[in-house]
C-alpha cells in the first residue's frame, strides 16, 4: 500500500492524552463487573455501529454530548510523540481523506450530498455523544455526533492479539467505521436502531450482525475505488480479508470462552465478514450490499 506523502484529511481531532493513559492498555480479563464488560469488549471488540448500545448492555456509559474540549489536528501536534505513533496519525488522516473523496463522488452519482465525518484520536478513554468509552472497546462510530473514535494503540492490539498485520488491515478498520457513517447518512442506522429497540435480544443481535456486515461491504466498496490511489495489490487485499476473518464473532468467542454461541453474535462470523468485504471490493456497487434482505449472509 503506497500511502506516504498523500493528502491528509483536515477532519481529524487530536484528543490524545486528554482522556488519560497512554497507548491502549492490554485488556485484563477477570470475574464479575468490569471483567465481564471487558470480555464483551473482546467479543465485539471494535467496529461497533452503536457504541451506546454496547455500553448499555454492559451497564456502563452515559449519554450527553459535552465533555472534553476537542482540538483540531495540526501538523506536528502533539509534540514529543513517538515516531511510530506519529506515522500512524498521518496514515489514518490520509486514509480518511481518501474515503472522503470516494464517498463524496459515490453520493454525487446518486444525486446526494456526502457529509464528511470527523475522526477523533484519543488515548485511554473518551467521552462521545454516545457516552464514555475506554480503549478496550476498540474503534467505534458514534451516530449521535457523526464521529469515528480511535485509539491508535488499537493497531498494536490488532497485530499482537489478533494477528492482523499490514497497512491495509489498518485502513480496513478506518473504512469500516466510515461505512457506519455512510449508513447513518443513508438513514439505515436510525431505522435499524428503531427496529432493534422493539426486538428481543436475539433479534437485536441478528440486526446488529447485518448492520456490521454492511459496514464491511462499504469498506470493500471504498477499497475498490482506492486501488489506483494507493497502488493496492493482492497482498493488501489479503491483509484486509485476514483482518476481517480474525475479528469474526465465532473466532473471538472461541478464543475468549472456548465455545461459540451464534445467537449472541453481533458482528458476523469470520467467513461472513470476509465475504461481504470482498463483495464490496469486487463490485464497487453500493446496491449490492443489502445485507438486511439477504437470505444467505
Amino acid at each position: 500500500m503506497d500511502w506516504q506523502g498523500q493528502e491528509e484529511s483536515t477532519n481529524v481531532e487530536d484528543g490524545r492524552g486528554a482522556g488519560g493513559g497512554g497507548m491502549a492498555p492490554h485488556m485484563m480479563l477477570g470475574g464479575g463487573g468490569l471483567g465481564m464488560m471487558v470480555v464483551m469488549a473482546l467479543i465485539s471488540w471494535a467496529l461497533t455501529g452503536n457504541p451506546l448500545w454496547l455500553l448499555q448492555q454492559g451497564g456502563g456509559g452515559g449519554g450527553g454530548g459535552g465533555g472534553m474540549q476537542q482540538q483540531p489536528l495540526q501538523p506536528g501536534m502533539p509534540a514529543n510523540r513517538p515516531p511510530e505513533e506519529e506515522k500512524l496519525r498521518h496514515f489514518v488522516a490520509i486514509v480518511l481523506k481518501d474515503t472522503e473523496v470516494v464517498w463524496t463522488d459515490l453520493f454525487r452519482r446518486q444525486g446526494l450530498e456526502y457529509k464528511n465525518p470527523r475522526l477523533h484520536l484519543f488515548t485511554g478513554q473518551v467521552e462521545s455523544a454516545c457516552g464514555m468509552a475506554g480503549a478496550a472497546v476498540g474503534p467505534f462510530y458514534c451516530p449521535a455526533d457523526e464521529k469515528v473514535y480511535l485509539d491508535l494503540g488499537f493497531f498494536d492490539e490488532m497485530r499482537t492479539r489478533f494477528g492482523a498485520k499490514g497497512d491495509f488491515a489498518q485502513a480496513y478498520v478506518v473504512a469500516h467505521e466510515v461505512g457506519h457513517h455512510v449508513q447513518k447518512l443513508m438513514g439505515i442506522t436510525d431505522r435499524v436502531d428503531a427496529t432493534r429497540g422493539r426486538a428481543s435480544k436475539v433479534e437485536a443481535n441478528h440486526l446488529s450482525v447485518r448492520l456490521e456486515l454492511q459496514a464491511d461491504f462499504f469498506a470493500g466498496v471504498w477499497a475498490h475505488y482506492a486501488q489506483q490511489q494507493f497502488h493496492l495489490d493482492a497482498h493488501d487485499i489479503d491483509d484486509a480479508l485476514q483482518c476481517a476473518q480474525a475479528i469474526g464473532d465465532d473466532r473471538l468467542q472461541k478464543q475468549a470462552r472456548g465455545v461459540v454461541v451464534p445467537d449472541s453474535f453481533t458482528h458476523g462470523t469470520s467467513a461472513q465478514r470476509a465475504k461481504w468485504f470482498k463483495r464490496g471490493f469486487d463490485t464497487g456497487d453500493t446496491k449490492q450490499g443489502d445485507t438486511f434482505n439477504a437470505t444467505d449472509l
